[in-house]
């Protein structure tokens, strides 16, 4: 079977409009995530800390020579990221553990049989 053909049969199951869905959700929702860390967490997170804003803590690895911008090491901003990324997939693993028990829960009916041979009773 060719790789066209196998793509064909890929997307003819819907698979492909499923994982579309998927990615438009998760994109907007690292878009939520991430507002939730640099707007709601981390601004209180530096207060604690001692009025330290995330988003400017660097080291500076070369000061600014003439036009040129100084070479920083954005660590702040890392550990931001790092936030997103643990917030990230706590709510998709509790979803994908609900929707698993869920249906293991459900019971198994047997499989339907369209035809079924009838015993004679003589």
């Amino acid at each position: 079977m060719s790789l066209l053909n196998e793509f064909k049969a890929f997307a003819v199951r819907g698979n492909v409009v499923d994982m579309a869905v998927g990615i438009i959700i998760g994109a907007a929702f690292g878009k939520i995530v991430s507002s939730f860390v640099g707007d709601v967490i981390t601004p209180p997170l530096g207060l604690l800390i001692g009025g330290v804003d995330f988003s400017e803590l660097a080291i500076v690895l070369r000061e600014p020579v003439g036009d040129a911008p100084a070479v920083t090491l954005g660590y702040g901003k890392f550990i931001q990221t790092v936030i997103d990324f643990t917030i990230m997939p706590s709510p998709s693993s509790s979803g994908s553990r609900q929707s698993i028990t869920s249906s293991a829960r459900k019971p198994k009916r047997p499989p339907l049989r369209l035809h079924q041979a009838r015993k004679s009773c003589c």
